[in-house]
């Protein structure tokens, strides 16, 4: 079989910057920050009390009373994220996953905040427009549902091992939202968990990317969720000195990166989602080809657990295979949207990996870095960046930088502190993540 051409026809989010793709989009691109002081006791004592907390959602306009109980929010935001963008791709969310009182209406421009409600039933195979055994779903994460754990354990101590819920072995898997959203819309292929830290997202989409590409899934539905705005998350990191710290009373100035002043990353939590399939398969369906996912590549740095390769070897091997992949050539990339933390080495070493991977076009090249508008969302963050991508191709403008008043690198188009009006054709995204994962996709104009 010959190797497909793999569209991108559905985005869904659930985010600190808003609930649902427009008001995401509408938020970066007009470069507000979603950055807070952390409300609530469990942050009150720590080093860090900032992050991009997800605001305004209503689990009731997705789910009903009895699921939303037995689930996380990180759960109900990845469900929420799904159903947006099967609605948008045309598929009727309500409908495969079992009418239910109140029915389904696609969020429109507010998104799926405004309302999609359906049921937790095991839905109707025959509601998809595939052949539900050619569909598959991909949950891309760093930790799951980690505040699941978290608790039990907490109950665990206080009142023994007969409270700690009998559930928490399926929903507080990393997988679980695979199995969630595969038995909500009756997808019978694979559905299954993608962890690579920070590089989670693109790596599930990469994989995606090569099911359909090669003849093994017609359609794959590819979410990427985290929460790790807890306690114990937060002190983590902030012990190793990789958060932006002192700027509680600032928090929208904390995410700076390539600024000279930058200190670190900020956490964020929330979902994305984006359902891609093959170009063939979408256009007999009638369904609006949003951008095309022209390429994908990942490595390992092999190098040491939070440091990234001081030369970039890793990060440059995956941009590299990603144009590889696509078949174009480092002239032919018109925007970076930059992994981009904000943390002092990570930045330096990214731009080192452009340039080893694009010559001397990377210079050349509008960089964006959309993190210090959303925060960092970890494991979800490389599907957020990759809506963003696409929206830039179909908007035609380039999202801006916040806070890079002082660059430290000259020589490098930076889009900072406002929009830029600009026609690209591709996108290259980017990832990278702890423990030296990589990972880079292409996104182009249909």
């Amino acid at each position: 079989m010959s190797e497909r051409r793999v569209v991108i026809t559905g985005l869904g989010a659930v985010t600190p910057s808003g609930i649902g793709v427009p008001r995401l989009w509408n938020a970066v691109a007009q470069g507000w920050s979603a950055i807070t002081r952390l409300e609530g006791p469990e942050f009150d004592d720590l080093a860090v009390r900032i992050g991009g907390q997800v605001r305004g959602f209503d689990v009731s306009t997705v789910l009903e009373r009895s699921l939303a109980k037995r689930l996380s929010p990180v759960q109900h935001w990845a469900i929420a994220a799904a159903d947006e963008a099967l609605a948008q791709a045309g598929v009727n969310a309500a409908g495969v996953a079992g009418a239910v009182a109140g029915g389904v209406r696609a969020g429109g421009d507010a998104g799926v905040g405004d309302g999609a409600r359906a049921g937790d039933g095991g839905g109707s195979a025959a509601a998809l427009p595939w052949d539900a055994t050619r569909v598959a779903v991909i949950a891309a994460t760093g930790s799951g549902p980690i505040d699941a754990m978290q608790s039990a354990t907490r109950v665990l101590d206080a009142r023994g091992p007969r409270a700690v819920p009998l559930t928490l072995s399926i929903h507080g898997a990393p997988d679980s939202a695979a199995a969630l959203l595969s038995q909500r819309y009756g997808i019978r292929g694979p559905a299954q968990g993608v962890s690579a830290t920070c590089a989670s997202g693109v790596v599930g989409l990469g994989d995606g990317l090569r099911r359909i590409r090669h003849g093994y899934a017609d359609a794959v539905l590819v979410v990427g969720y985290e929460d790790c705005l807890n306690g114990v998350n937060l002190s983590s990191n902030a012990n190793m000195r990789a958060l932006a710290a002192g700027y509680e009373n600032d928090p929208e100035t904390a995410s700076r990166p390539f600024d000279r002043a930058r200190s670190g990353f900020v956490m964020s939590q929330g979902a994305a989602a984006i359902l891609i399939e093959s170009e063939e398969h979408a256009l007999a369906r009638g369904a609006e080809i949003l951008a095309v996912l022209a390429g994908f590549g990942s490595a390992s740095d092999a190098h040491h657990p939070t440091a990234p390769h001081p030369e970039g070897r890793g990060a440059a091997q995956a941009v590299r295979e990603c144009l590889a992949d696509a078949g174009v050539e480092p002239e032919d990339v018109d925007h970076i949207n930059a992994h981009g933390t904000g943390t002092p080495a990570g930045d330096a070493v990214e731009l080192l990996a452009l340039e080893a991977a694009l010559g001397s076009h990377a210079r050349r090249t509008p960089i964006s870095a959309t993190k210090s508008s959303t925060g960092h969302l970890l494991g979800a963050g490389g599907v957020v960046e990759a809506i963003i991508s696409v929206m830039a191709v179909r908007q035609r403008l380039l999202p801006p930088t916040l806070n890079l008043e002082d660059p430290e690198f000259d020589g490098w188009d930076f889009v900072a502190g406002k929009w830029r009006p600009v026609a690209v054709s591709r996108v290259l995204s980017t990832s990278f993540g702890f423990g030296g994962h990589n990972g880079a996709v292409l996104i182009e104009r249909p």
